[in-house]
């Protein structure tokens, strides 16, 4: 039965084809069918109006509307119009008008193999059909069609905390600030708050307010830190906040904080030596020796391989915030070259898992996590570390075990 109607469906396509292209054929030929007969006909039709010009002239003279001097200016100036039509038709009987015989074959022919040749060359006539309901079970790799998916679900099932959970990132990246706001707020109220979901609609309420952290992003980020009060991200944009409300000492104190707590390849800390030169202060490293320095502070002492070292931190000062970012993903994509030599690194797995969600690219961050597990296997006690700490970031972890 399932074969029959498969048939019967492929008949139906191929019947609807010949049907258009037949329909698109008459449509390009009607011009040249009618030949010279449209431009008889258009003459005849201007001699038929003057004729009844002329009768109607005759009826308001007869009726004593127009006087006779009236009547034969009329009638001269229309009889003229008349002489002028007849005039341009032919003395003899027209000859048949001329077919284009090339053109006809070309369209009846030639186009409709074109067409056929140029579908069964780029089309694929063996797919199946495949309505909306087909692909929203199906969406692949298609972002629109998920998204669709995700609103239809949420459409039916709006109390599904989970859905908005997975929906507002995605919202966000798309630049969909608004929707983003509402899905977050879903989230964080039937899910309940987290630093994942708090940053998130703290970064949707600054990219709706032109990068300014608003009071009510502040807020949010302070709820965020009361959950995880080493929250980076958070403590930056509270930092940011203070530069924005022109309290630099404040906010040079924050990010001196931040830089005291950030590790020494952490990704974020030229950016936040930046700030801290912006508010009159040292960068975290810039001079280990100084009076009391910390030795053991991020950065006072001796670069591993793959950190940021004290140039790296002083040509940052210098740059731009498009070059700044730039010099951290190299930073970042470095340490990820030096795991794929060395995948025995539990401590580097944890760092570029981290790195790459701060960054945004919960892509990276789920291919860092599943090489990270395939090292340190979840069943130990760093495979559960690393789950753990995806989980914190957001990143999805189906798929990473296998």
């Amino acid at each position: 039965m399932k074969a029959r109607f498969t048939y019967l469906g492929d008949m139906l396509f191929w019947i609807l084809v010949a049907a258009l292209t037949a329909a698109l054929a008459v449509i390009l030929l009607y011009p040249l069918l009618r030949g010279a007969k449209a431009a008889d006909n258009i003459r005849a039709g201007e001699a038929a109006v003057y004729r009844d010009q002329l009768r109607e002239l005759d009826r308001d003279l007869d009726g004593g509307l127009i006087t006779p001097e009236e009547a034969d200016y009329a009638r001269a100036e229309i009889g003229r119009r008349l002489i002028a039509v007849s005039a341009d038709e032919p003395a003899e009987t027209p000859k048949p008008a001329r077919h284009h015989r090339f053109t006809e074959a070309f369209v009846l022919l030639v186009l409709p193999v074109l067409g056929l040749c140029l579908y069964l060359t780029t089309g694929r006539p063996d797919l199946p059909s495949q309505p909306l309901e087909a692909r929203l079970e199906n969406p692949g790799n298609d972002v629109a069609v998920l998204i669709a998916k995700a609103e239809r679900h949420l459409a039916e099932k709006p109390d599904d905390g989970k859905g908005w959970d997975v929906l507002a990132p995605i919202y966000f990246r798309t630049m969909r600030v608004n929707d983003a706001q509402l899905a977050y707020r879903n989230a964080i109220r039937l899910l309940g708050p987290s630093p994942v979901r708090l940053d998130g609609l703290a970064e949707t309420l600054m990219a709706v307010s032109d990068g300014v952290v608003t009071e009510e992003a502040r807020q949010v980020l302070e709820q965020s830190l009361t959950l995880e009060p080493d929250n980076p991200r958070a403590r930056f944009y509270i930092a940011l906040s203070m530069e924005q409300a022109g309290r630099p000492n404040e906010a040079r104190q924050a990010f001196e904080a931040l830089a005291k707590q950030s590790p020494s390849d952490a990704p974020w800390l030229p950016l936040v030596n930046q700030h801290i030169a912006m508010n009159g202060g040292a960068p975290a490293g810039t001079n280990p020796a100084a009076p009391g320095a910390d030795p053991a502070a991020p950065g006072a002492g001796p670069a591993a391989p793959g950190n940021p070292t004290q140039q790296d931190v002083a040509a940052a000062e210098t740059m731009s915030a498009g070059n700044q970012q730039q010099m951290i993903r190299g930073m970042v994509e470095s340490l990820d070259a030096k795991l794929s030599e060395d995948p025995n690194n539990f401590e580097g797995w944890m760092r570029l898992v981290r790195s790459y969600a701060v960054l945004n690219d919960k892509d990276r961050a789920a291919g860092a996590l599943k090489r990270g597990l395939a090292a340190f296997p979840p069943p130990g006690e760093q495979g559960r570390q690393l789950l753990t700490l995806a989980r914190e970031l957001g990143i999805a972890t189906e798929g990473a075990t296998q």
